[in-house]
């Protein structure tokens, strides 16, 4: 197993410039880690300077890049936004091959209000292939979480619940696609993190480490602290193979006590499992 962090109590800080990128890596090399992940809303500008920086931090360090996040929204109701989300992801892809990352991690779209279900599955089909295609070329995997809210949404993510999920996932089930799979998210709307691993776990290429307070409440804490089955995940994913990227989703915003403790939990529920 390979360690990385996606630092989402950090985010509003590198958002608004209070800390960098490169800020971000340099942390990350006190915490022990393989590698870093990256969102997408770091880089504004996509200036070729500043990813040149970034990336020769990133080789000084000694880390890798694994991911970079992205929250393309396919499940528009607005054909032209639509579109504009599908070359966008596309552009995702190419940043994230510039950048030296392994994966993409991608969205289906927000659930917006009066989207036709059978629609909006249809988009975002649709839309994963042509996204798939641009990964190919770039020799990037795509990986697909059934997320939450991202970062720059309105609404709460169409892929909940699972069986949403699940119909995306079959549709393209003869292609590269992969699954992030995350250890919290199914607790959110009071659904089993176990039954929805059980049902991916083949595809499964990332998994977030992430914790929340209690069952239906998206109320983020330490990693290991609160209800998600994170020995349980990592005791099946080691059962059916996987020994790949585990990235602690760290948003407590508790500082760097909150990144050791996390990541600490991480290493030891994945070495014990």
């Amino acid at each position: 197993m390979k360690l990385s962090c996606l630092p989402v109590s950090f985010y509003e800080d590198i958002f608004g410039g209070k800390k960098s990128v490169v800020d971000w890596v340099r942390f990350a090399t006190t915490l022990g880690l393989d590698g870093v992940d990256f969102s997408v809303k770091f880089f504004p500008t996509r200036d070729v300077q500043g990813i040149d920086v970034i990336c020769e931090e990133i080789k000084r360090t000694g880390l890798e890049l694994c991911t970079l996040v992205c929250y393309p929204d396919l499940t528009h109701p607005d054909a032209e936004q639509r579109a504009r989300e599908i070359e966008q992801m596309k552009a995702d892809v190419r940043l994230a091959a510039g950048l030296g990352a392994r994966f993409v991690r991608v969205t289906a779209g927000q659930r917006h209000p009066g989207l036709d279900r059978a629609q909006g599955i249809r988009w975002v089909v649709e839309g994963f292939r042509r996204g798939l295609d641009e990964a190919e070329k770039l020799g990037i995997t795509l990986a697909y979480e059934n997320h939450t809210k991202g970062a720059p949404w309105q609404y709460w993510d169409f892929s909940q619940p699972a069986e949403i999920f699940l119909e995306i996932l079959n549709a393209l089930a003869e292609t590269p696609l992969g699954v992030c799979f995350d250890t919290a998210n199914p607790l959110v709307i009071s659904e089993d993190s176990i039954a929805l691993l059980e049902a991916v776990k083949e595809r499964v290429v990332i998994v977030h480490a992430f914790d929340i307070r209690a069952i239906g409440a998206f109320e983020p804490v330490c990693v290991g602290t609160g209800v998600a089955p994170i020995k349980q995940v990592f005791s099946i994913l080691k059962a059916n193979g996987f020994d790949g990227w585990v990235c602690v989703e760290e948003a407590s915003r508790t500082g760097r006590e909150g990144f050791e403790k996390s990541v600490s939990f991480v290493r030891r529920a994945w070495e014990t499992a």
